[in-house]
């Protein structure tokens, strides 16, 4: 589960919707289920992690390479917020709790989202 610390609530519903959409229906549902079940091996027994580094900059080879292929017509940056749509959406499903946000390491912007596990909040 996902919350938001910024509105105090759980967060329900993927940012993007229509993109977002558009975007996995690029992508077969093999293909979608395959780099799920590769967020949430990257992300299991973690307490910490941001969306830009759980894929590296080379996606040659990895199942996310259909993000970036067919989902984002090789668009970088769309590919980008997909993954990270998918892996927002990922957390949102998950039974543990989740918070998130924007960060900067060593006075420089970190690109992606930020998640970090949390004790169950008082909705």
């Amino acid at each position: 589960m996902l919350y938001s610390f910024d509105t105090s609530s759980k967060v329900g519903k993927v940012p993007h919707e229509q993109e977002y959409r558009t975007w996995l229906g690029r992508m077969t549902a093999e293909e979608i289920e395959t780099i799920r079940a590769e967020i949430e091996r990257r992300i299991d027994g973690k307490e910490i992690d941001t969306s830009s580094w759980i894929p590296g900059n080379d996606w040659s080879g990895t199942p996310f390479m259909p993000i970036y292929e067919k989902a984002c017509l090789l668009n970088e940056e769309q590919a980008a917020m997909c993954f990270g749509l998918m892996l927002w959406e990922t957390l949102m499903e998950r039974e543990e709790w989740w918070g998130f946000g924007r960060y900067s390491l060593g006075g420089v912007d970190i690109g992606g989202m930020t998640y970090f596990r949390i004790a169950e909040p008082t909705l």
